[in-house]
């Protein structure tokens, strides 16, 4: 008889930091693979969602107008801020990974919905990867070309190139809200309407406290 080898955990890995790409070409397909529950697709993808969890998390506050002038408030150096938004992407990524999966959740369910909590957060993850993205491919330019005035106001970026990089910032935030949607209606197969609908609440907090960190710069 011939032995079939089983696939190592490092292949189903492998399968899932390949996904955190391909949800950005071909997101239907990530999607209905995250509705695989097994022990083995749930432990291969912890990394993959942690990291995409967590440059989501440096690239929206990165976004926040707040930090749009540090360095006009505070006698801080580059260093400085690159621990504050380091330290400040991980708390707020974390925080907001597990708040708005589980609101996330909670509206699915509400609307009689079949996701539980984890697939739901698993998708919210999946579903920032455009946001992850702006962080290692938009924001490298920005710093290349304008260095410490993206964090002082009216410098450099305040023409009309820095302010097309800032947008195609705040566009990859308004795509991964898109995926968020998709990717509900995906693992539930609803209509787009109650898609959004459970969508909301995470949504809608997302709004809530990009609201107020506007309050606040």
């Amino acid at each position: 008889m011939e032995a079939h080898a089983e696939p190592s955990p490092s292949s189903g890995q492998r399968d899932w930091w390949l996904r955190a790409l391909l949800v950005l070409q071909s997101p239907g397909a990530v999607f209905v693979a995250l509705k695989d529950e097994s022990d083995e697709a749930l432990e291969g993808r912890q990394e993959p969602v942690t990291a995409l969890v967590y440059l989501a998390g440096i690239g929206g506050v990165l976004l926040a107008p707040a930090f749009g002038h540090l360095y006009d408030n505070f006698a801080i150096d580059g260093i400085t801020v690159f621990v504050i938004v380091i330290f400040a992407g991980a708390i707020y990524g974390f925080f907001g990974y597990w708040l708005l999966g589980f609101t996330l959740s909670r509206g699915a369910a509400a609307l009689k919905g079949s996701a539980r909590a984890h697939l739901c957060r698993h998708v919210l993850a999946y579903s920032l990867a455009p946001l992850a993205l702006s962080l290692v491919v938009i924001w490298p330019l920005r710093l290349a070309l304008y260095g410490g005035d993206l964090f002082k106001r009216g410098g450099a970026d305040a023409g009309t190139a820095g302010e097309v990089l800032r947008w195609a910032c705040v566009a990859t935030a308004v795509w991964s809200a898109g995926l968020l949607v998709f990717g509900i209606r995906t693992v539930e197969r609803w209509p787009w309407w109650r898609a959004a609908a459970a969508s909301v609440f995470a949504v809608g907090l997302s709004a809530l406290v990009l609201a107020l960190w506007s309050l606040v710069g």
